[in-house]
This record gives structure tokens, sequence and C-alpha cells, in this order.
């Protein structure tokens, strides 16, 4: 591989890794909050995070 390939394929992992990371810290913060008012952030944060496109 060349390294302009080998920094991209670097970079989009390191990308998936920090999308996941953010993922399961809302997905935690959703169930484990101790206000109703965070708990509701969170799965609002769930909710962009995981946009669905519906067709």
């Amino acid at each position: 591989m060349t390294a302009g390939i080998e920094n991209t394929v670097l970079i989009v992992a390191a990308t998936a890794v920090w999308y996941s990371a953010a993922i399961a810290v809302a997905a935690v913060t959703a169930v484990t909050a101790r206000t109703a008012d965070r708990r509701r952030d969170a799965r609002e944060v769930l909710k962009v995070l995981v946009r669905r496109n519906s067709r």
C-alpha cells in the first residue's frame, strides 16, 4: 500500500472507533443518568448519532 492509502485507512478506522465510543457513552448515559432530564438529553443525542433515513 502507498503511504496515502495507509493514512486514509487509519483515519477511517480511528473515526469509526470514536463514533462507536460516542454512541456507547450516550447509550450508557441514557440508561444510567441520575435525572430524567439527562436521560432524555442522552436519548436525543442517540437519535442524532444513529439517525436513519426512512424511505
